[in-house]
């Protein structure tokens, strides 16, 4: 039989590192790439995620006997990309946007082998409880907004927020398991064994 392929994760999320461990995998390394993540001008917010992981896996070197996972997350209102929220002030416009409404979530995961990258995305429909000034206050105190696309996790304590989803938990967490199960064991990636 081949030999199995290292795997590399592109990405220093610690939520992705546990989430493929779900899967029974641990990286032999951590790369994380570092690309430019602006979103280009009038860009939609599933081709900006789906660019990012792109990109993202490009940037990362490969290996004859590597197989290297990338992903990106945003959220997105409307046509409306929110990002990673720079300070607490967008951290509360990204809250106060999407409170009492519905938003999408959509990652995209990038598997990259010598010979090829595939890309796949999840999109997510999330809905937001109507939050009040206290509860903002108290969640922007809690300092689990940095570094999360919207400004939030859902495995986090912004999960008492999220009354309602339509779509893969996982994905909001970062890194969609059957879609990632699928492209990794297409690259030669063995799982559960």
């Amino acid at each position: 039989m081949a030999e199995t392929p290292r795997l590399i994760l592109g990405s220093g999320s610690p939520r992705r590192l546990e989430l493929l461990a779900q899967l029974g995998l641990t990286p032999a390394e951590i790369r994380a790439p570092d690309i430019d993540e602006d979103p280009a001008p009038a860009e939609k917010p599933r081709d900006y995620v789906r660019r990012m992981a792109r990109e993202k896996a490009e940037a990362s070197p490969c290996a004859a006997d590597e197989v290297v996972l990338c992903a990106d997350t945003t959220v997105a209102v409307g046509r409306r990309i929110l990002g990673k929220p720079a300070d607490a002030a967008e951290a509360e416009a990204f809250l106060r946007l999407m409170s009492g409404r519905r938003h999408k979530v959509i990652t995209a995961l990038a598997v990259k082998t010598p010979q090829r990258v595939q890309v796949r995305d999840v999109v997510t429909d999330v809905k937001m409880k109507r939050l009040s000034d206290s509860e903002i206050a108290g969640y922007l105190a809690t300092d689990d907004w940095r570094g999360k696309a919207g400004g939030y996790a859902i495995q986090g304590p912004a999960g008492a927020f999220l009354p309602w989803i339509a779509g893969s938990y996982q994905a909001v967490m970062g890194l969609p398991l059957v879609e990632t199960a699928n492209l990794l064991q297409a690259a030669g990636i063995r799982i559960w064994t």
